[in-house]
């Protein structure tokens, strides 16, 4: 057995334990206060915090079965840049140029994921014509164009594609189609790609998730003015979660200056001052269910054409160490970077173990410090500055949102399965 002592966060306290667990099922056996009586194998001190294996629902690792955009990353690079940010496992995206939407294209491209041993998991992609996989899986939906083929153009047609997905977990880029044809002509990004594009989206999406009984997740919000429809949503009983990136938690349109636009791109774009604060306010009451990074890499050169798409593995754990500077609880980050993503992915075991047998020693899964977890844990150093420089990246393109800016910790440890990384 081994044993680690350290300050350990769960959303229900933030105490000195001590975590053993076995290294050859990588589980986790016991969480008990320490014991004089025994000698653990890591001792972490007071300025570090850990939590369980963090996890992140939303990248983009850009690796398919057509091989065709590996030159911006792919899984053994996104596991890497994943690795250094103190992250455990992250769920990719299905907008490739093969995208995942059925069993045989499913399967197929997480074969290809494999190589990441279980810390990469994928989506499955709804488009126009396509139909739910034979078994559950996590879905996603562009509801408006982004990079790849894989959206929908009006409301109509997403809406007759969605009725047989009832009832599956299906996650939602909110960017109203017609609003951003009729602003596609803004001499800015954030003006093509208006507030007023994700708030439409936004109620569209609710509505779909009402009318289908979806377990629905709003993926990189970034406006303030939508969550009052989400709070109302919330009321009736709509069962609909909250990504939020660090970009639009970090960034401020104001402050950008004309010269980094092109350099800070995303989808949606990074919004105004009065945004950002109220993304940080839901975030500190609770309203926030994900931190997520949408790490979506392109080259220096894709950056300076005006791609859209910002990375963000590789300084996660350094932007949670800001987060708690700056006021969030840190029993709030263990919910939102931890627990939830946990439970996200934990779902999926069973169908994730018809495809792999690997999934089968996960016991009851990622993101909690109780027995029968995984023995993934994340530890935080709050008081080791970091500075953000292109060496430190592991991501295959070597640029980030964050280049040139300093965090006031950074990664101290990472497990996964029982293995010090």
């Amino acid at each position: 057995m081994t044993r680690i002592e350290a300050v350990c966060v769960t959303s229900a306290e933030v105490a000195r334990k001590l975590i053993t667990f076995d290294a050859a099922t990588g589980l986790i056996t016991a969480v008990t206060p320490p014991l004089p009586t025994v000698t653990p194998d890591f001792v972490f001190p007071d300025e570090c915090y850990l939590f369980a294996g963090m996890g992140d629902v939303h990248i983009h690792a850009r690796e398919d079965v057509s091989g065709k955009n590996t030159y911006k990353e792919d899984f053994t690079t996104a596991r890497q840049a994943l690795r250094n940010g103190g992250l455990c496992h992250a769920g990719d995206m299905p907008n490739n140029p093969s995208p995942p939407v059925d069993d045989e294209s499913y399967e197929a491209k997480f074969r290809l994921a494999l190589k990441a041993q279980g810390e990469l998991w994928i989506y499955a992609g709804i488009g126009p014509r396509t139909r739910p996989l034979s078994y559950p899986v996590p879905y996603k939906v562009y509801m408006g164009p982004s990079v790849g083929d894989l959206f929908f153009k009006d409301l109509e047609t997403l809406e007759h594609t969605l009725a047989p997905y009832r009832q599956q977990v299906v996650s939602f880029h909110c960017e109203d189609p017609v609003t951003l044809e009729a602003h596609k002509d803004g001499a800015t990004h954030h003006q093509r790609r208006p507030v007023s594009a994700e708030v439409i989206a936004t109620r569209d999406a609710l509505e779909l998730i009402e009318k289908y009984e979806l377990r629905g997740k709003l993926c990189h919000y970034s406006s303030g003015e939508g969550l009052t429809l989400i709070r109302q949503a919330r009321q009736r009983g709509a069962k609909v979660l909250i990504e939020v990136t660090p970009q639009h938690l970090f960034f401020e349109l104001e402050q950008i200056r004309a010269s980094d636009l092109t350099h800070l791109q995303m989808n949606p774009p990074i919004r105004t001052s009065e945004d950002r604060r109220s993304l940080f306010e839901a975030l500190k009451n609770g309203e926030i269910d994900f931190l997520a990074t949408d790490h979506a890499p392109h080259t220096n050169e894709e950056k300076e054409r005006g791609t859209s798409g910002l990375t963000g593995l590789d300084t996660f754990g350094p932007f949670v160490t800001w987060l708690i500077q700056e006021g969030i609880d840190p029993k709030l980050i263990a919910k939102v970077a931890a627990e939830n993503p946990g439970d996200f992915f934990n779902q999926f075991l069973p169908s994730w173990s018809r495809i792999s047998p690997l999934f089968q020693s996960f016991g009851k899964g990622n993101g909690y410090l109780a027995p029968g977890y995984r023995a993934s844990f994340t530890v935080l150093n709050l008081r080791r500055p970091l500075t953000v420089t292109t060496e430190f990246l592991k991501t295959k393109p070597k640029n980030s949102p964050f280049l040139g800016i300093s965090f006031p910790g950074q990664v101290e440890a990472l497990f996964i399965g029982g293995k010090k990384i």
